[in-house]
Formats: structure tokens, sequence, C-alpha cells
């Protein structure tokens, strides 16, 4: 029987020739990434009761991206936390309130081919879009990683998502990620790995594929793994990582999966999930019309240079619509920087948007740009669980930027195609 990329990835992280499904394994950890919120303040006391330091500070990469920037004394005090146990430890790659950790990492050249790398937070499986096996892990299991630089597995079966086609206008990744949400649910990644793969996914650039394997979480998957190809190498050595051999690491031909399943770009329509889950995922002329208050094109999965991109071309000329407010959250310093320098960021601020700092921020419910009670919420983020980005009785619709940008100049949920030359 032949492997899949996961069980690959994962027999070379335990030394072995082959491992198969069911197989619960010993890895050594190529890479460990932690943040503020659950990473030197949860695993600090436990490794200081342990009596032992991290394992190998050149293999742990620390992004203070939660807490940034601090807005009281309360968040002020973690950061601090944060820098002292970096300093401590040694950890060389620490990046403070320079972006998200899931787009930050990669962005970093700390990604590639073949990886076998853990993450503390749940949308870790972002690093299968560099052909790495990466998945979150909690604040414990963390802490004896950073202590041992290992950490067990049992191998998952591997659920394959084919898509094929092409893109309309105004449609992107998340409309992809979002549609799966509704087809499968939040439960059909059964916690195995997901592999994407199609000529629609062969031809997404690395921003998009990250995307999709971000929202395997939303999917309830462990990891969201993409073949690694020339645009995959491309991306990695650009950032100054190493691709490595990455064509020793495609499924075979003939691989076991657990479950194919086939979708469609080519009438795949802008999608809008209603609160409080992806789930509730439908074409977005099915969406409701409910009066939205704030407008949120953020998060890892949703500002990301492309991502803002997408949000200027339906702006470009337009203006947010009276009463309402369009704020914009850059994934990373470096992203704020490039779409500063490309004009992408005066046609968003000429249109009225109000710039919030680069980091998770409201999306995880911190910082700036929460929600009150009652608010109404369009945003380009993975989650939308109630209370997540504020107040428990406030309500969050998921959308693609395309599709925030345009509601946000009509002031209510609207298909961006209209805006694009492609709708009714």
């Amino acid at each position: 029987m032949q492997q899949t990329i996961a069980e690959k990835i994962i027999a070379k992280a335990a030394g072995k020739e082959r491992v198969r499904p069911g197989d619960i394994v010993t890895c050594v950890v190529d890479l460990a990434m932690i943040h503020d919120s659950g990473g030197p303040r949860r695993a600090k006391p436990i490794l200081e009761r342990l009596g032992v330091g991290v394992w190998d500070a050149s293999k742990i990469v620390l992004v203070s991206d939660h807490y940034a920037p601090c807005v009281d004394a309360e968040s002020a005090a973690i950061l601090k936390l944060t820098r002292e146990w970096a300093a401590e430890q040694g950890i060389m790659n620490f990046y403070d309130q320079h972006g998200i950790c899931h787009v930050v990492t990669p962005e970093r050249g700390h990604l590639g081919p073949g990886m076998f790398a853990v993450g503390g937070d749940s949308h870790s499986p972002t690093g299968g879009a560099f052909g790495a096996y990466m998945f979150g892990i909690g604040a414990t299991d963390m802490a004896g990683v950073l202590a041992t630089g290992e950490t067990w597995i049992k191998v998952p079966h591997t659920i394959r998502i084919n898509w094929s086609g092409a893109f309309g206008a105004g449609v992107a990744a998340k409309d992809m990620a979002l549609r799966m949400c509704a087809v499968l649910g939040m439960d059909g990644g059964d916690y195995q790995a997901i592999q994407y793969g199609g000529d629609t996914v062969a031809g997404l650039d690395m921003m998009e594929r990250m995307t999709l394997s971000n929202m395997a979480a939303e999917l309830g998957a462990q990891t969201g793994i993409i073949e690694p190809d020339e645009t995959t190498a491309a991306y990695v050595t650009a950032a100054g990582g190493d691709a490595g051999d990455w064509a020793a690491y495609l499924g075979d031909a003939d691989a076991d999966y657990r479950r194919v399943h086939e979708f469609s770009a080519d009438d795949l329509e802008p999608q809008v999930a209603a609160p409080h889950s992806p789930a509730n995922a439908a074409d977005v002329g099915d969406a409701d019309k409910a009066d939205i208050d704030q407008f949120y094109i953020g998060a890892c999965t949703g500002a990301k240079l492309n991502d803002l991109k997408m949000a200027a071309s339906v702006l470009k000329g337009n203006k947010v619509a009276p009463g309402k407010r369009l704020t914009v959250a850059p994934a990373s310093a470096r992203i704020l920087a490039d779409a500063a320098r490309d004009g992408t960021m005066e046609i968003l601020l000429h249109a009225g948007a109000n710039l919030l700092p680069t980091g998770c921020g409201a999306c995880a419910g911190y910082g700036v740009g929460t929600l009150a009670e009652d608010e109404v919420c369009l945003a380009s983020t993975a989650r939308n669980f109630q209370g997540r980005m504020g107040a428990n009785s406030s309500r969050v619709y998921l959308a693609s930027p395309y599709t925030v940008a345009a509601s946000a100049v009509k002031g209510v949920i609207t298909d961006p195609r209209e805006m694009l030359g492609d709708g009714s």
C-alpha cells in the first residue's frame, strides 16, 4: 500500500520506513510555534517545575499577536512576561508585534515541505499550505514539546477533498472553505488529515492556499495539507526558507484515502455564513438582510495582502455607507508595508476604512475593534462562534474580503459581483 503525504511526513518524523493509520508513534518536532496568549505564560511555570529549559531555541518561533498591542495593565504584563521569557531562553525567532503567528511564521521562512510541526493555536493547520504536517496542541502538550523536542501522534487517516474548475469574479478561497463547512459540517474532518487537491487548488497562490489549510480547523481536521509544488518552493525560497526535496512529499497515486469529496469551483458563488457557525454558510443571494454595524477585514484568514487587494478592488472609487464602520487589521507588519507601498492601503483608507493594529485583535475578542452588546458584524475571519468577537449578544456573519467590502459600501450584505461587473 502506498502512502499519503501525511503518512510520509509522520514516518520521517518517527524514524520509520512507513506508518499506517491508527499507529501511535513518537515524533521528533521540526518546529514549535507559540504565541503570547498560550505560550510562555502557560508553559513557563510547567518548565520551571520540571527544572528544565527549552530543548532547542533555534526550533521555536514565538510571536506576540493576541495581546499586541497591549490595551491595559494586564495585557502589558503578559507581553512583558513574553519578552522576558524569550530573553531567558534565548529564543532566536521572537517576533514581537510583527503580526499574526500563522502568517508571520511562513512569511519569515520557518515552514517548508516535509516538516513535522506543532503550534500552540487551533489554526496551526495553516502550515499545511506549505506541504508541512502542522497541527495545534494545548499548553501542557506544548510544554512537553518545548522540554523534549518530541511529541506523540496517532497516525490519522487522510480525507481527500478535490476542487476542479475556475473561480468567477468575486469568488475566493474563503468561499471554498465556507462551502465545505456547509456541505461537510464542522466535524467533516473527523480529526483526521485533510489533503486538498485538484486543478483549482493547484492554481491558487500561497496566500489563498493558506486560507484553505487554516480553515481545515473549522472542518474539524487535525491538519489540512496541500501537495507542495513549484509555487510552494518559490514562496519558501523567497521567504528565506529551505524547500528541500519537496517532490519527496507528494502523495502516491494509489494511496488509500478514508473518503474522497469532489467540489466544483465553476458554479461556486460568494458565500456568507450566518451566526453562530461557519457551517451556516449559503450563497450570498440567500443571506438575510441583517442590519450590520461593523464590517471587519482582519485575521490570519482574511487580511493577507491578497485579501486586502480583494477589498480594494471593490472599494476603489467607493465610500463606506453612512453610519457604518469598516475596520481593517492587516495580518502582519510586512503586509501593511506592502499594501502601503502598492497603493492598496490608500484605496482602503480613502473609502473610509479605519486602520487597526496588525495582530489577532477583534477576531479573537482582544483589544480594539470588538463588538458591543447586540452589535452585528460581517467579517473576513474564520469563526463566528457566539461571543467570540466581543459581547455575548453580538452576532457575526462570515464572508470573503470581496463580500465584506461590497457590503460595507451598500450597508447590507451584498453580492460583490454587483460591484465587479459580474452580477445582476
